[in-house]
């Protein structure tokens, strides 16, 4: 029973969810420091530089948060990071973005290797990943209060907050109901 024990647990610090970042989790951005510490430990490995493969909405919602939101086809083909990420660095990358208290949540994404120098697709293979989407509790009306205006890359360097309360006030000030 140990040397079983033992066998799956090897198993799961190999296993890998390549992680498409489009945010704060970026290099020189405030959360970076996670994948950093990951990266130190042997925990995760910075690929490159990706780009979706559909356009999806990503707008920056209260306290200057990005949010992608799962509406594919909608908004601009967006630029970010691939990480590949352990099992045991993938539970602590989904308690930062709060998955389980209804911030994001981690679903498919398809991504394609982007040319560093000019940012133009390389060889235009198809990368089956995960990303970080707004919760689907609020995700497509943030997209709607933005304007449906949504941006390419993500630029700027926002302070960390505790948000969730800020995007239902900000929802329900869009529709003129409480949510």
């Amino acid at each position: 029973m140990a040397d079983t024990d033992s066998t799956t647990a090897t198993i799961d610090k190999l296993k890998q969810t390549l992680i498409f970042t489009y945010g704060t989790l970026k290099r020189d951005f405030p959360n970076y420091n996670l994948l950093h510490d990951l990266i130190s430990q042997n925990r995760a490995s910075y690929l490159g530089t990706y780009i979706t493969h559909h356009p999806y909405p990503l707008v920056i919602g209260p306290h200057g948060i990005p949010f992608l939101i799962n509406l594919p086809g909608a908004g601009h083909r967006v630029t970010g990071e691939l990480y590949s990420v352990s099992t045991c660095g993938l539970g602590t990358v989904d308690e930062l973005e709060g998955t389980n208290c209804g911030h994001y949540e981690r679903l498919p994404i398809q991504v394609m290797k982007v040319k560093e120098s000019d940012l133009d697709v390389e060889g235009g293979i198809l990368i089956d990943a995960e990303t970080y989407y707004a919760n689907r509790s609020f995700g497509e009306r943030l997209w709607e209060a933005r304007g449906r205006v949504g941006l390419v890359d993500f630029k700027h360097r926002p302070k960390g907050s505790s948000f969730l309360g800020d995007i239902h006030l900000l929802l329900s000030k869009c529709s003129g109901q409480d949510v």
